[in-house]
């Protein structure tokens, strides 16, 4: 007990020094309280709702004219002030930080760049803050990084964009930058169980629900294919995206984009997937397989609109032995999977009662603490 009070004795002295520090009119003394509060900050969440009252000082240290050391240490206090702290985010962006973190975005210090990158990452988790970092300016910059940016920065920039897609407002300015080119390039290098490819799908899935995304998707070299590989090899919420993106383009013009998914080879993926898939992956994937067969109604009652059938439909019209035969080959895979679970269900119904599916997280992304 007297341990404990000790250690919190000393952490509530060590914060009331950063703060000491951090509002001092001598830049040095500043200087050495952003490096502690960063230091404090870095595991404690006590910390962070402690020295909260230092943002606005930190703030300020980022106005500071050419001063690269003070920018960089008050920019990655602030980072792990906001990370998993929503009161701080709020608080970070209210104290003007976006101004200076915008400038940073342009910065020919490759290390700022990425700190600011990283940090619009982590504020644009904030539902609040969504709309503000939209209109600051730094969408098109974001989308710059993605162009240009060092590999850590590509993959922050994706993953603050996919954030701020989620605010309806904020798609119409990232499509307006263009971003698909370097989107599909990032999705084709990174692991497609990877979080980036999660982000990735989970951006193209928002911009496909306009007509210039799916047009700018299916333009570029490899765009669907690349999605395709997501659904086939993907995590389970990045698949979920990936069926979600391909599931729009289909519902909004079939005769359009039937062609170019049938093409590309999407028929295995959909299978695994209406078995093997959380259970919205299952419903997109089936209703999707439904759209892509020529007729979207049943041919008649002796042939019954069961997936089977759809499936064999779709695989009749397939160009190429070879995925015709991987995609007959899938689909008794599948059926035998089918067959499988339903026995077990049945089984564990006779005995308990089944639990319902808990749904994926759909949490958005934070940086990890610097």
């Amino acid at each position: 007990m007297e341990a404990h009070s000790s250690s919190s004795s000393d952490g509530g002295l060590s914060v009331r020094w950063a703060l000491q520090l951090i509002q001092s009119d001598d830049q040095a003394l500043k200087l050495q309280g952003a490096q502690e509060i960063r230091r404090l900050t870095k595991t404690s969440q006590r910390c962070r709702r402690q020295l909260s009252g230092s943002v606005g000082s930190l703030v300020s240290m980022l106005r500071v004219h050419d001063s690269p050391q003070s920018h960089q240490s008050a920019l990655l206090a602030l980072l792990n002030l906001a990370v998993k702290d929503e009161t701080n985010k709020i608080k970070i962006v209210e104290a003007g930080a976006l101004e200076p973190i915008t400038t940073f975005l342009q910065s020919e210090d490759s290390n700022l760049q990425e700190y600011a990158t990283a940090s619009l990452l982590t504020l644009s988790a904030s539902a609040s803050n969504k709309p503000f970092i939209g209109a600051s300016g730094s969408i098109l910059l974001l989308v710059e990084i993605l162009r240009h940016g060092s590999p850590q920065a590509k993959v922050d920039s994706v993953m603050a964009l996919s954030n701020l897609s989620t605010y309806p407002i904020n798609l119409s300015i990232i499509l307006e930058a263009k971003p698909f080119p370097c989107i599909v390039t990032l999705l084709k290098t990174c692991k497609k169980y990877s979080k980036t490819a999660e982000k990735c799908c989970a951006l193209i899935e928002s911009l496909v629900a306009f007509d210039e995304g799916r047009t700018a998707l299916t333009s570029e070299e490899g765009g669907v294919l690349a999605v395709i590989e997501v659904l086939e090899s993907g995590s389970l919420q990045s698949r979920e995206h990936a069926v979600g993106a391909l599931l729009t383009m289909c519902q909004s013009d079939r005769c359009k984009y039937r062609e170019a998914l049938l093409k590309e080879g999407v028929i295995p993926g959909l299978l695994e997937l209406t078995v093997q898939g959380t259970a919205k992956s299952q419903s997109k994937a089936q209703t999707l397989l439904r759209l892509l067969r020529e007729s979207p109604y049943p041919r008649s009652e002796l042939e019954p609109d069961t997936l089977e059938n759809i499936v064999c439909n779709i695989i009749s019209q397939i160009d190429g032995d070879d995925q015709s035969d991987k995609a007959k080959k899938m689909l008794a895979e599948m059926i035998q999977v089918s067959m499988e679970q339903s026995l077990r269900h049945l089984q564990q119904r006779a005995l308990v009662c089944t639990p319902t599916d808990l749904p994926i997280s759909t949490c958005t992304s934070e940086v990890s603490l610097k």
